[in-house]
C-alpha cells in the first residue's frame, strides 16, 4: 500500500517513518511536511529507504500546489500527524494553535482523500487523526483542567473529520487515535507531571507502540473509529507476537 504521513519530521511522524520502512506491506512511503524527511537512525536489517519519498509543503493550510497533489495521489491512507501539543500550546498565539490542529487537518483529509486513486480492490481511503486522550467533542461540557479550551477544539476537530467521513458515503474511513503522553526511548516521566497524570487519569504510551498501532490499522482496516491509549497498546503488542 501507498501511505502518506503528514508531519514526517515530528515526533510521532518519524517514528511511523522508521517503522514503516521495515513494514513490507507498505510499498510507497510518502513523507509530508515542511522541511525534507530524513533516513530515520537505528533502521532494521530489512528496511527499504527507495519507497521513502520526502514531499515539502510550505503552508498546511492553503491550496496544496499540484507538485504535492501528484505525489500523494495513489495514496491508500495518511496518518496525520501534525499538532501543537497541550504542553506547547500556550506558547503560542490561540489562533495559531487553531490553525496548525484544526485548519491544517481539515484541510489534509479534504485534499487528499479526493486525489485520484487506483482503487482497483475498492477500499476506501482511510485517514487517521491523532488527537489527545482527553480532548472532548460534547462542546457543552466544561472539562475540568487548564486546557479546558484546547480539549474542546480538539474534541471540535474530532467530531467535524468523523462527519466528513459519514458524508463520503463510505469512500472514507476514520480513525480518531486517543493516546495519553507519548513517551519517547528510555524517556522518564518527572516526578511532578507524574502526579498530574494519576490525577487526572493520563496513561503512558511508548512511540514506538503509537506508530506500530497505527501502522496496523491502516494496513489491515480500522477496529472501530476511537481507539484510545491503551487499544493502540494492544493492538502493538499484537502487531510485534506477529512477527
Amino acid at each position: 500500500m501507498k501511505l502518506a504521513v503528514a508531519g514526517s519530521t515530528g515526533f510521532v511522524g518519524a517514528e511511523v517513518i522508521r517503522q514503516a520502512l521495515s513494514d513490507p506491506q507498505i510499498t510507497s512511503l510518502v513523507a509530508l511536511g515542511r522541511r525534507p524527511a530524513t533516513t530515520p537512525q537505528n533502521l532494521g536489517p530489512t528496511a527499504d529507504v527507495s519507497k521513502l519519498k520526502s514531499v515539502i509543503i510550505d503552508d498546511f493550510g492553503a491550496d496544496y500546489p499540484d507538485s504535492v497533489k501528484a505525489e500523494l495521489s495513489n495514496a491508500d491512507a495518511c496518518i496525520w500527524t501534525i499538532a501543537i501539543t497541550p504542553a506547547k500550546s500556550k506558547s503560542y498565539p490561540w489562533e495559531q494553535t487553531v490553525k496548525v490542529c484544526r485548519d491544517y487537518a481539515i484541510k489534509g483529509i479534504e485534499t487528499i482523500s479526493q486525489l485520484p486513486r487506483d482503487n482497483a480492490n475498492g477500499k476506501p481511503f482511510r485517514f487517521v487523526y491523532i488527537s489527545g486522550y482527553n480532548c472532548e467533542r460534547d462542546q457543552t461540557k466544561k472539562p475540568m483542567w487548564p486546557l479546558r479550551d484546547y480539549l474542546l477544539m480538539r474534541g471540535e476537530v474530532e467530531s467535524r473529520i468523523l462527519e466528513f467521513a459519514q458524508k463520503s458515503h463510505g469512500a472514507v474511513e476514520v480513525l480518531i487515535a486517543k493516546p495519553g503522553l507519548i513517551m519517547g526511548y528510555g524517556s522518564i516521566v518527572p516526578v511532578v507531571q507524574r502526579v498530574l497524570m494519576t490525577a487526572v487519569g493520563i496513561p503512558k504510551i511508548a512511540v514506538q507502540e503509537i506508530a506500530a498501532g497505527l501502522l496496523d490499522q491502516v494496513e489491515n482496516g480500522f477496529e472501530r473509529d476511537t481507539l484510545m491509549s491503551e487499544d493502540l497498546s494492544r493492538i502493538a503488542a499484537k502487531k510485534r507476537g506477529k512477527k
